[in-house]
């Protein structure tokens, strides 16, 4: 491929250079996807999170920015400066602007993260124009197909980071946060106590655990995902205000009615949103103890995650019902089971032609929860 370049630049500078189509969030195919045939439009929900990570104190990109840049755009001396600059063609038609410097090749979101709605450099980041830096890969004088190489190498070919290894490092933070503490949560519950009904059923880095003979129908990044919900509207920001050394606002009655566990949280009461977990899924063991335990059986649909996201739905429900104004009681094993002994569903239901696979399946058994349908509607 040659040589390349690798230096650093403020944020402000990279997002004037950028090539157009990262500077629209909703703009056309880069020439780049054309040339493969794939369609990659930017992620407004990835760059809004991208946002907000850079307002939190330890924001970073360690990895590269990837850039191609014309010949004619790019002067480097033997100092260690690479200078790159508009080009003035003959002809208008193959002049270069400043503002079309710079085709991405990697790293839009993370460009488009400065950006505000009118696709200018967003003001509320003004602090982090000059002092935030990118690390920049720049690549000089590079034909189409060339680009094309790398694009495919690095956004097409890339393993994802699996979600449960994520949430499982964050076991390894020393900020109080969300994360953390419903990956405390759930790892309790796999293996801190056999009499769990969540005894060894969650893959802790979403793949089976090493060692254990039976099989582990949840994923951390499932539990933690669900039961984040009932914690906080805004996990990011809470462990930004933790990283500063503050503790996030207790909520009132209101607010707590849908995020319950919040005020458990922010009083560090960890153990107890633990134990309401506990006696929430030992109410339903007893209820459903065949269903429940059989997690081999193929087509049984209780021990699984759509039954499990679902539950974790009701709880809100269940939880608030049982409670009243009193947000923050941990009810017991038979309060919670007396809820579920109202469905009449008998272990034998819990059929994946009842309740069909994925998100149906889930939705089917929630309407269930909370009376919406009942198992004779669902065979019917």
């Amino acid at each position: 491929m040659g040589d390349f370049f690798i230096g650093n630049i403020g944020a402000r500078d990279l997002v004037s250079i950028s090539y157009s189509d990262v500077r629209r969030i909703e703009g056309e195919q880069r020439d780049v996807e054309k040339y493969l045939g794939v369609q990659r439009p930017l992620d407004k929900d990835r760059v809004r999170k991208i946002k907000q990570y850079l307002r939190s104190p330890d924001a970073s990109f360690p990895t590269g920015v990837v850039l191609a840049i014309d010949q004619n755009c790019a002067e480097y001396d033997q100092n260690g400066t690479l200078t790159l600059k508009s080009y003035k063609a003959e002809f208008e038609e193959d002049s270069i602007p400043i503002n079309r410097v710079a085709k991405v090749l990697d790293g839009q979101h993370r460009i488009g993260a400065f950006l505000n709605d009118n696709h200018t450099f967003d003001a509320s980041l003004n602090d982090l124009g000059e002092s935030f830096q990118f690390n920049v890969v720049v690549f000089i004088g590079l034909d189409i197909d060339e680009q094309a190489n790398i694009f495919a190498t690095v956004n097409l070919a890339q393993t994802k980071v699996n979600k449960s290894l994520v949430y499982d490092l964050e076991g390894l933070s020393r900020t109080r946060s969300p994360f953390r503490t419903c990956h405390q949560i759930a790892v309790a519950l796999d293996s801190a106590d056999e009499r769990s009904p969540l005894y060894e059923r969650i893959k802790r880095l979403g793949v089976k655990t090493k060692g254990r003979e039976t099989s582990e129908p949840l994923t951390q990044a499932g539990f933690v995902e669900s039961l984040i919900k009932l914690i906080s509207p805004d996990p990011f920001a809470d462990r930004t205000l933790y990283m500063k050394g503050k503790i996030p606002r207790r909520m009132e009655l209101a607010e707590l009615r849908k995020y319950p566990f919040r005020n458990l949280f922010v009083g560090e009461r960890d153990n107890d949103i633990a134990v309401i977990i506990f006696n929430y899924f030992t109410s339903i063991q007893r209820q459903w103890p065949i269903a429940w335990n059989n997690k081999e059986q193929e087509g049984n649909i209780l021990p699984r995650s759509n039954a499990f996201k679902a539950l974790m739905r009701f709880l809100k429900i269940a939880y608030l019902n049982l409670v009243g104004d009193d947000i923050g009681r941990i009810p017991t094993i038979e309060e919670f089971q007396n809820i579920f002994s109202d469905l009449h569903v008998a272990d034998n239901d819990f059929t994946s032609g009842n309740f069909k696979p994925g998100s149906g399946g889930e939705s089917a058994f929630y309407k269930l929860l909370i009376g919406e349908k009942t198992i004779a509607d669902l065979k019917a």
